[in-house]
């Protein structure tokens, strides 16, 4: 294995901690752009969750995996209904849900701006995702696997030779697993925009100000959403909302901070939770998110099929990237498998237009989000003309 830094850099062991059964985004997402398949996806979806879960444990891991199930919480009354059928459709794929309204979910998350919520019990988890990547590194060190950090690849070609840094490999097959970075194969940047998320976490607090005694992660409804959760520490981690595209699609450390952000999420915080005014913050971060226009994974091979990827995760990684790459591996070594038949695994989503019409898209589209957002959910003709392409911008 071929590491550009350290193991667990980047999104991999710097992210919310959210796992989720999900390898579609979300069940409303799979329902829309996969009908025929999503019962075969939402149970290998569940089956990668409890291997997931499985691995933690028989692998001695110490990740801080807590079961919590999440809530999903409603900030205005026209969101309410939408909570109903959210429970109807997960209920409908064999999940177990409870609707609150905003005095049980205050009971559950201290929040005034809280009016109801949807508790998913199962198929949600949180984890520790730097002890999840250190983890998994020590187990694959212990199984035989070579692992080389620090070791940039530059180039791929057709012998498969993999050249880095320190020098050249010579490979029967080559998995890339680049998520927002620049492809080694130039086709798949097509495919993928990094888009930047921002995260906040606080000191720790005093939970008596919040209840929050079975530590479910949360997230709110709007297009623009926060997502939030408490570490083992009783420290609060406040991420989301903004999804910054920056022309051309650049990544690298220099973008991580970014102070207008930093100071939205703050005031956003201190909304939600006035009861801990005061509170300061000890910890911020950013990073790009590996972004398609399905925001689930995509498959795909090079190089007369001695290449494979599995890219696009669009933030739900944490789990989908274990199913990711087992399937991935199945596509580079031929096999045939219920998972590499699904439609899902054999079409790639729809390309974002080249430079500056993506730009230009991409910021209408955030611009338009937003709109929706301050009218009643009301997603107007642009949104409108996206959602009958296929191309619906929900998240």
């Amino acid at each position: 294995m071929l590491e550009a830094t350290r193991c667990g850099n980047g999104a991999s062991g710097r992210n919310g901690g959210f796992v989720q059964a999900s390898l579609t985004h979300g069940t409303g997402n799979g329902l829309s752009r996969f009908p025929d398949e999503l019962d075969r996806l939402e149970r290998l979806g569940r089956e990668n969750f409890d291997g997931l879960a499985r691995d933690v444990r028989d692998l001695g891991i110490d990740a801080e995996f807590e079961a919590t199930g999440d809530l999903v919480v409603a900030l205005e009354p026209r969101e309410v209904p939408d909570l109903a059928d959210e429970a109807e459709l997960l209920g409908r794929f064999g999940y177990e849900t409870e609707l609150l309204d905003a005095e049980r979910t205050r009971a559950e998350v201290n929040s005034p701006t809280f009016l109801g919520a949807l508790w998913t019990r199962t198929g949600s988890a949180l984890v520790h995702p730097g002890k999840l990547a250190d983890g998994l590194r020590v187990a694959a060190h212990r199984a035989g696997v070579r692992i080389h950090e620090h070791s940039p690849v530059r180039e791929l070609r057709d012998s498969v030779s993999v050249i880095a840094d320190a020098g050249v490999v010579r490979a029967r097959g080559v998995l890339l697993a680049t998520s927002a970075y620049s492809p080694l194969v130039p086709a798949i940047g097509r495919y993928v925009a990094p888009v930047y998320d921002y995260a906040l976490v606080t000191e720790p607090i005093d939970r008596a100000l919040v209840g929050w005694g079975r530590r479910q992660g949360v997230s709110d409804m709007g297009n623009q959403f926060h997502y939030y959760r408490l570490t083992a520490d009783d420290r609060i981690l406040w991420g989301g909302y903004d999804a910054v595209y920056r022309y051309g699609g650049p990544v690298g450390p220099h973008l991580d901070d970014h102070d207008p952000t930093f100071a939205k999420l703050s005031q956003h915080f201190f909304t939600t939770f006035p009861q801990l005014e005061g509170v300061r913050f000890s910890h911020r971060w950013g990073g790009a998110i590996d972004t398609c226009s399905r925001f689930s994974v995509f498959f795909g091979r090079a190089l007369g099929g001695r290449v494979a990827y599995a890219l696009g995760y669009t933030g739900l990684g944490v789990a989908a990237s274990r199913f990711g790459a087992r399937v991935a591996l199945d596509l580079l070594d031929g096999r045939s498998t219920e998972a590499t038949q699904l439609a899902m695994v054999r079409r790639r989503p729809v390309p974002f237009p080249p430079e500056p019409l993506r730009s230009a898209v991409i910021q209408l589209t955030r611009n338009r989000l937003a709109a929706a957002d301050r009218n009643d959910g009301r997603r107007g003709l642009w949104l409108t003309a996206l959602d009958r392409l296929g191309l619906g911008f929900d998240s």
